[in-house]
């Protein structure tokens, strides 16, 4: 086997612990937070005088996680709209399922997260959206029915 799991997705952000708080009040959970820096991350990510804030957040099953960076230095650029579309080419969304669609949307709208189209039935499998929370970071949610 050349895969034995997928450890993590990165996303780069500007304000750090709105995006924390979004994906904690989602329900993941913080493992730790604190500065990354020196020759080794510079060497890695192939970026010079790295400095960096990282979060890394764990799915309640220990399974999956999302870092979270804010760069310092160099700074981070935007190469995409605001609000890019489900067509605009690159990672669109990370999707997790849930148990109950209608309570986490309602949670998240309470947090200012909104709802990108409609929840909708696919086929009897699944009840799915999407919302988009601080820094147009959109996630899928799944409810598997049955």
């Amino acid at each position: 086997m050349t895969i034995q799991r997928m450890d993590n997705v990165l996303i780069v952000v500007n304000d750090l612990e709105a995006v924390i708080a979004f994906f904690v009040k989602l329900g993941m959970e913080l493992e730790g937070k604190g500065p990354l820096e020196g020759s080794w991350a510079e060497r890695v990510i192939g970026l010079k005088d790295v400095r960096q804030d990282v979060a890394m957040l764990r799915v309640p099953d220990g399974h999956g996680r999302i870092e979270l960076a804010r760069f310092h230095t160099p700074a981070a650029i935007k190469p995409e709209p605001e609000n890019a579309p489900a067509n605009t080419l690159g990672i669109r969304r990370v999707m997790f399922a849930v148990d109950d669609i209608e309570d986490v949307v309602a949670r998240m709208r309470a947090h200012g997260a909104e709802l990108v189209g409609e929840i909708v039935r696919y086929e009897d499998i699944y009840r799915l959206c999407y919302i988009r929370g601080p820094e147009s970071i959109v996630v899928g949610l799944a409810e598997q029915l049955g």
